[in-house]
């Protein structure tokens, strides 16, 4: 079967299965599932950086079928997530994936201007995050002991398109400017000579000195934690896309060919690409991430160089959907996932795997809601 055939299929089962999963969980922002049903994060943890992913899948759904059941459940996790704004420990750097799933999205699809309000006031709060000493967003809070204070990590090259987003709708160049050199930074700073990236740079938060680079939720200092590598694939291509800036699609690409050399033959992508030969974890959010990058990037290249992002993409969505659970009684779809090398729990679904997976289909059969 022919690639766009295969996306096609697929796009079908998603649909099939989106809508009982979507009936059985009204009302709730999932996550991990239990016994193959999601948990619900809106009393465990209504703060959690993954719970606009599934306000994302709800437009991404609405978008592609028009079923109102998506609307209403888009609609409620972003009333939902209100309560973020209204707490210093809801907000950090993850703005950009729980606003721009839901508030921005919501405006860029119904124009409604609550959700503006909303997505602005997070941009801001990014924006605030932003330590001129070392050009960099702050990434998690802490106690208050300043602890973290110099701490950036990889993943926020996908949350500065909140930062373009807000620019493109108020054109305050103070949101441009922060994202550019928070990008200018990464590039810099997190990716190495031979396209791996850092997961975690500690910077002195007062002169701006990198103090040494961590390998956070990889398997060690200076290893290659997978989904690191897909954040700063798709976040530098993202940063193109909103900057025209050459640089950033050269980065973009030096990822996708160091992630691509190390694609393994079955497709199945490891958390870490330096992790001992004889561990077989896999991160099935790292290949859906990673997919949905290669096939941004493909729109921006020669003619010549279209195919290997092309081909490298369906190479990992082929072997996702391969060891997809299409079974309609279960909620999630990808069931290979981990959050962090070094945890106790391996190879379980994660929901933002689901979304990311959905999105690449989406882009393939013409029927996504672009996000970013």
């Amino acid at each position: 079967m022919d690639n766009q055939d295969w996306a096609r299929e697929v796009s079908e089962k998603i649909k099939k299965k989106m809508h009982k999963v979507a009936g059985r969980n009204q009302n709730r922002i999932p996550y991990l599932t239990v016994n193959g049903c999601y948990e619900d994060m809106t009393e465990k943890d209504i703060y959690w950086w993954t719970n606009g992913f599934w306000g994302g899948i709800m437009w991404q759904m609405y978008h592609a079928t028009g079923e109102k059941i998506y609307y209403t459940e888009a609609i409620r996790t972003e009333d939902k997530l209100e309560e973020n704004l209204r707490a210093y420990r809801g907000m950090d750097h993850d703005s950009g994936f729980k606003w721009l799933l839901t508030a921005a999205a919501n405006y860029r699809l119904t124009g409604s201007e609550k959700s503006r309000d909303r997505a602005l006031i997070a941009a801001n709060s990014l924006a605030g995050r932003f330590n001129l000493a070392g050009s960099f967003i702050r990434a998690w809070n802490d106690d208050g002991d300043g602890s973290r204070a110099g701490w950036a990590i990889i993943d926020c090259m996908m949350n500065l398109p909140l930062l373009y987003w807000a620019y493109e709708n108020i054109h305050d160049p103070r949101f441009l400017q922060i994202a550019r050199a928070h990008a200018d930074m990464a590039a810099k700073t997190f990716v190495r000579e031979d396209g791996s990236v850092n997961h975690i740079v500690a910077f002195d938060p007062a002169t701006g000195e990198v103090l040494e680079t961590l390998g956070g939720q990889g398997y060690g200092k200076g290893s290659s934690w997978t989904r690191g590598q897909a954040w700063a694939l798709y976040g530098f291509v993202l940063s193109y896309i909103h900057t025209g800036k050459e640089e950033y699609l050269n980065t973009a690409k030096k990822v996708a060919h160091y992630f691509m050399a190390n694609i393994p033959e079955s497709g199945l992508i490891p958390v870490d690409f330096r992790q001992p030969a004889d561990c077989i974890w896999e991160d099935g959010t790292a290949a859906a991430v990673a997919a949905c990058g290669l096939l941004e990037i493909e729109k921006y290249v020669t003619e010549n160089e279209k195919p290997m992002y092309r081909r490298a993409a369906m190479k990992l969505l082929r072997a996702l959907d391969r060891d997809a659970c299409w079974d309609d009684e279960k909620d999630y779809i990808i069931e290979k996932c981990t959050a962090a090398f070094h945890d106790e729990k391996h190879d379980f679904p994660m929901m933002y795997a689901d979304y990311y997976f959905i999105e690449a289909i989406w882009k393939l059969c013409g029927q996504e809601s672009f996000m970013w």
